[in-house]
């Protein structure tokens, strides 16, 4: 296996027949640990993300996409046409010298390619394989048709989602089932591999992503089955702080603000956890008397007086520019700080000197930043080896190098589009 880190995967292979986000989510976290990933594609069905914009230089290309680039880098690349017995065949002989299988596709897809878990066992009895479809294999919900806007409002989110005054659902503007998914299905998988260490055994990891969405909304669900209603809609207030939420600051000038902001477009969020803090806010504004004030002294006097409580705040913000009253407010000890745009976001300075971004050469864009890896590991480092692979860009370092096929085998392959 060709070595690229010295991550806590790092000799791990795995077989990723996964598209969209979800599944390519769970794979990019392995490979963030050192794995080798290895995407399964066709050129018959190119992956959604792989035609999403943006795409470098505007153009629709299935090898510039940043949506694709940015989930599947550190990752390989073989085009394969798993409609056909040789696809199928060589799929199986990859999957030999791997450890992990990785798909979220729907139900009952990957038998019809002769690639369900128990044929799989048959050619790797350890293989750990994961399937990460929308409503599980099994029960009422299975057969349905899984797209992360819909897994959303099916989790419970878009019913507590939207401001105080609203009477319908709204959507959270955010597909959060499937990187969520993601997530639990690499700390799943990773679970796996520690069984597998321990007693040579693999197993199948059935998982559904809109189980994994529920589960983050645990405290309505508490919430309705203990007080007997459903919880309502706070919009940027929380029932446990006081002030919360984002606040209007003073107008930009135009030339200074991203593409697409307005100057009025400025805002700053404070959230004050204590009664400390909120004596903290008052000196901050320069108002230290409305700390006594009866009307906000407590915590509970300031939700039952929480409309005038934002008015005298927004006095204050909008006097001021959102960083500068994010800078005062946290040297006084109150979480503050401006929603950032991704603009500010790409030239934060926190977030480079963190090292949040990766930056390396692609053969077509050339070198692009991307969001990197968010955690560090002193013993075992990780790192993005490179950036996401082109269609097809590995098929010679598989098919060649893993699988062993000659020139002649390859080259007929592809007379017979087996191989794009």
């Amino acid at each position: 296996m060709a070595e690229h880190g010295k991550g806590p995967l790092t000799g791990i292979r795995v077989a990723d027949f996964s598209w969209v986000w979800a599944g390519p989510f769970c794979t990019l976290q392995l490979a963030h640990m050192g794995a080798e990933v290895i995407r399964i594609e066709t050129t018959k069905r190119i992956c959604v993300t792989r035609m999403l914009p943006p795409w470098a230089e505007g153009q629709p290309n299935p090898n510039t996409s940043g949506y694709f680039n940015q989930y599947n880098q550190g990752k390989r690349a073989i085009t394969l046409d798993l409609q056909t017995e040789d696809g199928q065949e060589l799929a199986k002989r990859l999957v030999s010298i791997s450890d992990i299988v990785v798909e979220n596709f729907a139900p009952g897809v990957m038998e019809r390619f002769g690639l369900g878990y128990e044929e799989l066992r048959k050619v790797k009895p350890d293989i750990i394989m994961i399937s990460m479809s929308g409503y599980g294999q099994t029960g009422p919900l299975h057969h349905y048709v899984a797209y992360g806007p819909a897994q959303v409002p099916m989790s419970g989110f878009s019913t507590l989602t939207g401001y105080r005054h609203w009477d319908q659902p709204m959507h959270v503007g955010l597909s959060y089932g499937d990187p969520n998914a993601g997530h639990h299905g690499a700390f799943a998988v990773l679970a796996a591999l520690w069984h597998r260490q321990r007693t040579g055994e693999g197993q199948y990891i059935d998982m559904s992503q809109w189980e994994s969405t529920v589960v983050l909304l645990g405290d309505a669900i508490l919430h309705q089955q203990m007080l007997g209603y459903q919880p309502p809609r706070l919009g940027n207030r929380d029932p446990h702080m006081a002030p919360h939420g984002f606040f209007r600051c003073r107008p930009a000038d135009p030339e200074s603000l991203p593409y697409g902001l307005l100057p009025e477009d400025r805002w700053v969020g404070i959230a004050c956890a204590s009664d400390d803090e909120w004596r903290a806010l008052c000196r901050v504004m320069g108002r230290p008397e409305l700390a006594e004030d009866p009307r906000f002294a407590t915590l509970e006097a300031r939700k039952q007086n929480e409309d005038e409580l934002e008015r005298i705040v927004e006095e204050w913000t909008l006097t001021q520019d959102p960083f500068e009253a994010a800078r005062k407010l946290q040297a006084a000890g109150v979480a503050a700080f401006p929603p950032l745009s991704n603009k500010e976001l790409a030239e934060d300075p926190g977030l480079n000197a963190w090292g949040a971004f990766a930056e390396k050469e692609h053969p077509i864009v050339g070198v692009r930043k991307h969001i990197g890896i968010p955690w560090k590991l002193p013993a075992t480092p990780c790192e993005v080896w490179r950036a996401a692979p082109v269609l097809g860009q590995d098929n010679d370092y598989v098919f060649r190098q893993l699988l062993g096929l000659s020139e002649e085998e390859v080259s007929a392959l592809k007379e017979k589009g087996v191989i794009a």
